[in-house]
């Protein structure tokens, strides 16, 4: 956020090119409204970014899984089958990029507070909510820790890898029902949640410095758990075990999370049979054969 502020806050946004034709979700407001108006505001809508410019008109841009901004210089040239649109403006341009084929990354143009907030999903602000607030939004409805971290409409903002890093911090199963979490582990969730994301924050802020963040991914070096399959856990030394799921994976630490029982992953699970391993001692035995 302070990497866009510190270029687009109060420059006019001169153009809108959109390559790809699946990026726009809107009609209206047109997508020219917002040309030669200044960018008044930079905001947060859950996992969105809205740019709030005169006329109370919103660009709202959702990066999804392999969407990427980058800064780029005044009048600058697209190029590569990745870039899906660009936001030239006096000082540089704002290029959006998007790897693979499958296009999810979504620009709405919305006006006004109520176009705005109907893309909000609703969830609570993690780092600042209360250890009261922060339980009951979790225990609305019953699922497990690691859905409840990443539904929107519960905690805003909290995705795949900081979900993982949050449950290794509480030493708590991933698969763990919120409605059946004892009293005692919410202060350490609530404690691990917000102590995680301040970390990356900070780190992620010294990081980038004054230049742009043009290199961020979800696989980050010093990250406990996420990404790390197979490599060893740093509490406990042990192999971080791993989910996978769709486009994604769930990694923790069976010796700090879940007592040493090894989850089932959907797809080897099915296809080993009664044959899964249920320990580390069993999953080990197993690579041995």
């Amino acid at each position: 956020m302070e990497a866009l502020e510190s270029r687009i806050l109060g420059q006019p946004l001169q153009r809108v090119h959109i390559v790809s034709p699946f990026l726009l979700r809107t009609v209206t407001p047109p997508q020219d409204v917002a040309l030669n108006q200044t960018i008044t505001q930079i905001r947060r809508v859950g996992k969105r970014i809205a740019l709030g410019c005169e006329r109370d008109i919103y660009l709202v841009l959702h990066l999804m899984i392999a969407g990427r901004l980058h800064w780029k210089p005044p009048s600058f040239a697209l190029k590569g089958r990745h870039t899906v649109a660009a936001f030239y403006f006096p000082n540089g341009t704002l290029t959006l990029t998007e790897a693979g084929t499958k296009r999810r990354a979504s620009l709405h143009i919305v006006q006004g507070e109520a176009g705005l907030q109907a893309l909000d999903p609703g969830g609570i602000d993690a780092l600042t909510a209360t250890e009261e607030v922060f339980r009951a939004a979790l225990i609305r409805e019953n699922h497990t820790l690691k859905r409840a971290l990443m539904a929107p409409r519960i905690l805003s903002g909290i995705g795949n890898a900081y979900s993982d890093e949050i449950l290794q911090a509480a030493m708590l199963s991933p698969l763990a029902q919120t409605k059946k979490l004892p009293d005692e582990a919410w202060e350490c969730l609530h404690s691990a949640t917000q102590g995680t994301l301040q970390h990356w924050i900070n780190a992620l802020r010294a990081e980038a410095g004054t230049g742009f963040p043009e290199h961020v991914t979800a696989f980050r070096e010093g990250m406990a758990v996420h990404g790390r399959h197979n490599q060893p856990c740093p509490r406990c030394g042990a192999p971080v075990q791993r989910i996978r799921y769709a486009d994604n994976e769930t990694n923790y630490c069976a010796a700090c999370q879940t007592a040493g029982k090894v989850l089932a992953d959907r797809g080897l699970s099915r296809l080993l049979g009664s044959d899964w391993p249920r320990t580390l001692e069993e999953l080990e035995v197993l690579k041995l054969r």
